[in-house]
């Protein structure tokens, strides 16, 4: 193929590399529309960017954590930062390509529901009228949504909250008094805001935070420079607890490299927070808690023959929930269903993901099937 300057240029590669660069795209449907998408990082372009009618949409970029407060967070940032909440929900990116604004998941799907609720509850019209060339970089939290479902008082379904604003196609972050004037002028909602500290201060600011974070079971913190090209996460004990609960409740289909950094961040987070040998044992029983029982639980129930998954229900228009439920399918995804519904105008399902390793390799064990270890 004739290498295409103006993709080479916006994806930032030279002309040549293009068709290699190209080759490394997932290829996909969308409203009647061929697009790609980078399922992982390639030739320094992040994981999930995506080409849309010959438009960039930059993949959104890992987040480095660090594993202790003093000395990570002044070791990371020469300058002052800010401090806000880090949300239990999933990445989307929105962004306007050819008179239409679309939700693109964080490996780069351009996913129906998602880009049917940012419709629906972002009133961004105004703003890619006027900036064209941005994409807003949000979390979709609330308990209905087909990816992470977790509940926040006052969110009933769903709901969108912007933590970044970059441009489209080269994926450069707006500073953050930028982004928030945005923001409010276009009336976006925003994620919590703990304000803003120097680095010697910073660590002692995010232990305050956390701990009322973590009594409330929510996810944590993002520290970002001012000028917005530095970010730094740091988690709390309770989604620490939450995400192992959830892998051992389905022991065979997540594996170490999920599990053991999540045991690993515990281990560093007690070294550097808790005063006793007390409060250690304690954090230790609540972490063994959450590894053992849900899979006592989960085999209990493959012994009864019940499906285990992940659950989620969804809420959307009829032909929405459709498109989402072909597009899980599509990815190679069981789905059962179990609630299915009308209200309203709105069809609102309640599917489960099968989880089939774990079904499988759980009923094979009961069986007396042999592990070779």
């Amino acid at each position: 193929m004739d290498a295409d300057p103006a993709l080479a240029d916006a994806l930032g590669v030279p002309p040549d590399d293009l068709e290699s660069l190209l080759e490394q795209f997932q290829h996909e449907t969308f409203e009647g529309q061929r697009y790609r998408h980078l399922a992982d990082a390639r030739h320094g372009i992040e994981r999930g960017t995506a080409i849309v009618a010959g438009g960039v949409v930059r993949g959104f970029p890992s987040i480095p954590r660090t594993l202790v407060l003093d000395p990570g967070v002044p070791g990371h940032f020469d300058g002052r930062l800010t401090i806000e909440e880090k949300r239990n929900g999933y990445n989307v990116r929105i962004a306007r390509i050819d008179g239409d604004i679309l939700g693109f998941t964080r490996s780069g799907y351009l996913c129906p529901y998602t880009t049917a609720t940012v419709r629906e509850l972002l009133d961004s019209g105004a703003f890619f009228e006027e900036h064209p060339d941005l994409m807003l970089c949000g979390e979709l939290i609330g308990p209905e949504n087909p990816y992470t479902p977790h509940e926040y008082p006052d969110v009933e379904s769903a709901r969108i909250e912007v933590f970044d604003v970059r441009h489209r196609e080269t994926g450069t972050a707006l500073s953050v008094p930028r982004r928030r004037k945005l923001c409010e002028t276009y009336d976006l909602p925003q994620v919590p805001d703990f304000g803003e500290y120097d680095p010697a201060t910073a660590p002692e600011a995010v232990r305050s935070v956390i701990a009322d974070l973590d009594r409330e079971r929510k996810e944590g913190v993002v520290m970002q420079s001012i000028d917005g090209t530095r970010q730094l996460k740091y988690t709390t004990s309770a989604t620490h607890r939450a995400d192992l609960e959830h892998a051992f409740s389905l022991p065979f289909d997540y594996g170490r490299d999920f599990v053991f950094p999540r045991i690993v961040r515990e281990a560093f987070q007690a070294v550097e927070l808790d005063h006793s040998k007390g409060e250690s044992r304690q954090r230790a029983r609540e972490l063994g808690e959450s590894i053992l029982l849900p899979a006592i639980e989960t085999i209990r129930a493959v012994e009864r023959s019940e499906t285990v998954g992940e659950e989620h229900t969804v809420r959307a228009d009829p032909d929405v929930i459709e498109a989402l439920l072909s597009h899980l399918r599509n990815q190679g995804i069981t789905i059962e269903i179990e609630r299915d519904e009308r209200e309203a105008d709105q069809r609102v399902v309640t599917f489960v993901k099968v989880a089939q390793a774990t079904r499988d390799n759980a009923r094979d064990y009961l069986e007396g099937k042999l592990i070779d270890e």
